[in-house]
């Protein structure tokens, strides 16, 4: 989205409401959901993607399993092992045959019935069966403690995210959209997880396992061993063409999948637009169209996935094939006994399997280091300044009074590009400031930096005589209460909503705080009463309704400054009336600050601030300011025109 993309340098309003920001990112990107719910599904939108530095990521992710390396070095010791056992069972098969064809046609040349005992072949059948008993516990052995190291590690990154997304900076947030970092954090590391108890245990079973079976091919004959080579390096040709191919389909399927679920939710989401204007034919259209894109797509990609199988294994069978007509010309000459007639064979399809899916495995490998390169960038953002030490940090009086003076700002989202200079202005206790200017004149930036949103690059904030700066953030903000343009609830009971600043609150201060936002009536006509529970994007809460009660939500909190942005820019006159009130219970005594674009509601503010491209260019009364017959005095006529 381009509102998305745009440089925050001109201080616009978005900046404030984050939460707003996620809500619309939620409503109008549609198509990062569709990534999202593909990313989640599996499915191989990324397929052709390498990491940067393939060995630079190994080395990282290594030096990360620091405390699970133990459980790696197992499942190494397990491999080999396996390996061992796995590629001797088809050499002592050869053994078993040739034990028991021996014994066979013993007892034929006596005239006897051959029975199977211990010393007639049932010593070697009891081997054989230890050495695949072995081998399956070990591979067990190995796919248990793999699993439990790749979780691990999926842990212990998510939490190095979950701890690294507190110290990150707001300006993090503005230049990455939502979907994209929670991606990061889940599918990316998911996929790993995967990749690491299947892919990497694959491959390295898969090399123990070609060398193991190589090495007893030649043995055994090198002619019948060059026959299969050269079978075996066409098909691997063969396998890396298509997978290619089939990979770019996949990626072509998935930009169909992506397509389609976000025309599918713009429909659902517009579905009242929709009707009104008898757009439902031209939209299912659309919809239909998609659907046999990607059902074209999915063909192309499915008979793609689906065809390199059979076309790899009946190369193969024609190696075998070939095998077989050199093989038994050595076996009637005896140059071969009959068991290693059928070993051999064994072995060719010990090296052939994994050689069919080696490119499609290392392609998995590659995609999921790239993911796990993904979630070192996030660890690799630049941090907060972190707090000061909880015996070094100042604290404010018990009592804060509201007194709040900046002394020559200065701030820029690009240190090469100031936004503010030298901005200085000084609050009393009780004060109601307004601040007012054209969109992108840096309003909310103001009240970003008295947040500490954002760390100023000169000057200093001070809230009651101590700098903000030398504050710990979670004590400065708890001074603070705001309602934002865009009223954000969240999935919960009305109760909850309104305590979610004081989850201590009782029943009765709950109440107490809604009938002083003067939504305690609405409230109590719904279903469950406080009880009832809302989601954000529910449409059966009209936005005045929402905006008193995030008003209720602040009043509950007491705190000592308020910070209003707009809050009744997009609600009807009555009930801006009903929220004007709420506010002015809220107001009462305390240090606020008030964004507003119409000037007819802070006529009565104690301290009008006037911003333009991120400059206080006049401050005063609304008197004061008429009477200088600046800009502020145009601004307003222009809107009493």
């Amino acid at each position: 989205m381009a509102w998305d993309k745009k440089k925050r340098d001109d201080g616009s309003d978005e900046l404030f409401s984050e939460n707003a920001r996620l809500e619309r990112e939620r409503k109008q990107g549609a198509i990062d959901d569709a990534q999202a719910m593909a990313d989640a599904s599996g499915t191989p939108e990324e397929e052709l993607e390498v990491p940067k530095d393939t060995w630079g990521t190994v080395r990282r992710l290594w030096r990360a399993a620091a405390g699970e390396r133990w459980r790696f070095g197992v499942v190494i010791a397990a491999i080999l092992v396996y390996t061992g056992f796995h590629v001797a069972a088809p050499a002592y098969s050869a053994r078993v045959i040739d034990v028991l064809w021996a014994n066979i046609q013993a007892a034929f040349a006596e005239g006897r019935a051959f029975t199977v005992g211990w010393e007639t072949g049932g010593r070697e059948l009891a081997i054989y069966f230890g050495i695949w008993t072995g081998a399956c516990a070990l591979y067990s052995v190995q796919c248990f403690v793999m699993a439990g190291f790749a979780e691990k590690l999926n842990l212990s990154l998510r939490r190095s995210i979950a701890e690294k997304l507190s110290r990150l900076p707001l300006k993090f947030y503005d230049g990455h959209k939502p979907g994209e970092v929670v991606s990061r954090a889940t599918n990316d590391l998911d996929k790993m997880s995967e990749v690491l108890q299947t892919g990497l245990l694959k491959l390295m079973s898969a090399v123990g396992t070609i060398i193991g079976a190589l090495y007893m091919m030649l043995c055994y004959s090198v002619l019948l061993t060059a026959i299969f080579l050269v079978f075996a390096f066409v098909s691997t040709l063969i396998t890396k063409g298509v997978s290619k191919w089939t990979l770019r389909l996949a990626a072509e399927r998935q930009r169909y999948v992506g397509e389609l679920t976000a025309t599918v939710e713009e429909a659902y989401s517009g579905r009242l637009i929709i009707k009104s204007f008898n757009r439902e034919g031209s939209s299912s259209q659309r919809v239909h169209e998609l659907s046999d894109k990607l059902a074209r797509a999915s063909r192309r990609a499915d008979f793609a996935t689906n065809a390199i199988s059979p076309l790899i294994r009946f190369i193969i069978r024609l190696a075998q094939v070939l095998i077989a007509v050199v093989a038994g010309g050595m076996l009637v000459g005896g140059q071969i006994t009959i068991g290693v007639f059928q070993a051999f064979f064994q072995y060719i399809h010990q090296a052939s399997e994994p050689l069919t899916q080696l490119s499609f495995t290392i392609n998995t490998l590659q995609n999921a280091l790239a993911s796990v390169e993904r979630v070192f960038d996030i660890l690799d953002e630049g941090e907060i300044e972190p707090d000061p030490l909880p015996e070094v940090a100042a604290k404010l009086p018990a009592a804060v009074e509201g007194r709040v003076d900046f002394s020559r700002v200065r701030f820029g989202y690009d240190s090469e590009k100031p936004l503010m200079r030298d901005v200085t202005f000084h609050v009393k206790p009780g004060q109601k400031v307004a601040i007012v200017g054209a969109t992108g004149a840096g309003k909310t930036t103001l009240i970003n930096l008295l947040m500490r949103f954002y760390e100023i690059g000169g000057g200093s904030i001070e809230l009651d005589g101590v700098d903000t700066h030398a504050m710990a953030r979670p004590d400065l903000r708890a001074n603070f209460g705001m309602v934002l343009q865009d009223a954000w609830l969240f999935d919960g009971t009305i109760a909850e909503n309104i305590a979610y600043g004081r989850p201590d609150a009782t029943r009765e201060e709950i109440v107490r705080a809604a009938e002083m936002a003067h939504v305690d009536h609405f409230v109590r006509t719904m279903p469950q009463g406080y009880d009832t529970h809302i989601e954000n994007d529910a449409e059966t809460i009209s936005q005045g309704q929402r905006q008193l009660l995030t008003i209720a939500r602040v009043i509950l909190c007491n705190p000592a400054i308020l910070i209003l942005d707009e809050a009744t820019s997009s609600v009807d006159t009555r009930t801006e009336r009903d929220i004007v009130q709420a506010m002015e219970t809220l107001m009462h005594g305390r240090t606020s600050f008030v964004i507003a674009h119409r000037l007819s509601t802070i006529v009565d503010a104690d301290l009008i601030l006037h911003m333009r491209a991120g400059t206080i260019i006049e401050q005063g009364t609304h008197e004061e300011l008429l009477a200088e017959n600046g800009p502020y005095a145009d601004l307003y006529r222009s809107q009493f025109a």
